[in-house]
């Protein structure tokens, strides 16, 4: 049998596992799954022949490095700051390996001693990133195929609420990891190119600049700019062109009313709050307000952030109960981006009967026989549960997939890779289609252009 080592058994590897061992009997595979908590891989394996629930520390290198020597592929899902140490060992071994990581510098100068080695570390086989390069690649390829040339490229994704279980009013809830939300767009400006033009959206103006997208079906959603959207252009191998922007979706509304959390500072992870632990929410939101001693806490935001008494915007902020006096947050030594996350939580969390839901919308123009058109590329799923949520399934089933083509020798590519090769997306896309990820592209007449009287000829 194939061992499969898989380290790591956090909240995406559930669709994972249960993909690969709905395989493992035809297959001939056998899991061994590391975690510091055992019991939670015992839920996942649910008593199957086919895997083995271990614990051990998988950042120590003298208790992962047997395990690698005796698996014919290792799955890191361990925090994308180790995989490097990982793949170090996996060339050293000579064992394939597979992250849903961002390929980072350090794994990049890897590429040529994996392929010495014989292996292939395939990287950024997820969602975000991963889906996105397989579905965006297809398109692509195509109308190069075809003889066109890209023009404009936009992509967006957004995990976020199914609409059966949106009811708040801010249209959103936590689907993943809190604290990665409340940071969202921090750590330098939004870099893109529209028209040929590089612009630049700095943190604080980051929400206020939004585009309007309408995914049928499921109506409006807004996107904010992803941190550098212009590293896609050696990615998709569209290096000249004149648009390219990649995103970030919510549902319409959102990014005015975080702005407010923006500009006030609460989201600001870089200081600590003195007495923290003594703050109650209203405290907090307060402590970034200017001192008045008649006016309200209420009033000072109205008046600070310049908003009216009819703006819906109000309608979330008190709805998440930023003003409620009464209880404690309880954190010592918090910055403010904690205090902030602290309170989110309360109410954003998912219900149990909650589902959630993965939105991705591609838009290509591009120039074919001297005529220029347009394609749309959008896919919607929506999770099963609080289990195989559509972010773990989504995330999982493409790593699974991908383990399979691997062993089977249908992918034989080496070195250091991210999914935006034929070979590889081809067959991913058309099996995650089975498990309902399914991008429906559409032909859109005229295209629509930022300037009417550009036509790239």
């Amino acid at each position: 049998m194939k061992i499969i080592l898989i380290l790591g058994a956090g909240l995406s590897s559930s669709s994972l596992i249960r993909y690969l061992l709905q395989n493992a009997e035809t297959e001939q595979w056998h899991l061994k799954i590391v975690d510091q908590n055992k019991e939670a891989i015992e839920k996942k394996i649910n008593g199957s022949e086919y895997a083995t629930a271990m614990v051990f520390n998988a950042l120590d290198p003298a208790e992962r490095r047997p395990e690698i020597e005796k698996a014919d592929i290792v799955i890191s899902m361990l925090p994308a700051r180790f995989h490097v140490d990982v793949a170090n060992d996996c060339i050293q071994m000579k064992k394939n390996l597979i992250t849903p990581s961002y390929v980072s510098p350090e794994m990049k100068e890897l590429d040529e001693k994996a392929k010495d080695a014989g292996i292939i570390i395939m990287n950024e086989i997820g969602v975000d990133p991963g889906i996105d390069h397989m579905s965006a690649m297809r398109v692509i390829d195509e109308i190069r195929d075809a003889g066109g040339e890209m023009k404009v490229f936009e992509s967006f994704t957004g995990g976020l609420v199914a609409p059966e279980s949106d009811d708040n009013p801010w249209n959103y809830k936590f689907t993943w990891n809190p604290r990665n939300v409340v940071l969202a767009g921090q750590g330098g400006a939004a870099q893109f190119i529209q028209e040929g033009l590089y612009k630049y959206i700095p943190y604080h103006k980051l929400f206020r600049r939004t585009e309007i997208i309408d995914v049928e079906g499921y109506g409006r959603f807004e996107g904010y700019a992803n941190r550098n959207s212009l590293m896609y252009r050696e990615i998709y191998d569209l290096e000249g062109i004149p648009t390219i922007y990649r995103g970030t979706l919510r549902r319409v509304g959102f990014s005015r009313a975080w702005d407010v959390f923006v500009q006030l500072g609460a989201t600001d992870d870089s200081y600590t709050l003195e007495g923290s632990e003594h703050m109650t929410n209203r405290d907090f939101i307060n402590s970034f307000l200017p001192y008045n001693h008649s006016d309200t806490v209420e009033l000072k935001l109205r008046h600070y952030m310049k908003i009216d008494l009819d703006d819906s915007l109000w309608d979330k902020l008190v709805w998440l109960g930023i003003f409620e006096n009464e209880t404690k947050i309880g954190l010592k030594n918090a910055t403010p981006a904690q205090m902030l996350q602290h309170i989110l939580e309360a109410k954003w969390q998912l219900k149990p009967e909650d589902k959630d839901m993965i939105v991705m919308y591609h838009k290509f123009i591009y120039l074919l026989n001297d005529e220029l058109k347009e394609i749309t590329s959008e896919m919607v799923n929506i999770g099963e549960d609080q289990t195989f949520t559509s972010m773990s399934n989504t995330v999982g089933l493409p790593l699974g997939i991908c383990v399979k083509k691997i062993l089977n020798e249908e992918i034989q590519l080496k070195g250091v890779i991210i999914p935006t090769h034929k070979d590889v997306y081809d067959p991913i896309l058309k099996e995650l289609e089975e498990y309902g990820i399914v991008f429906k592209e559409k032909q859109i007449h005229p295209p629509r252009l930022y300037n009417e009287e550009e036509t790239w000829k």
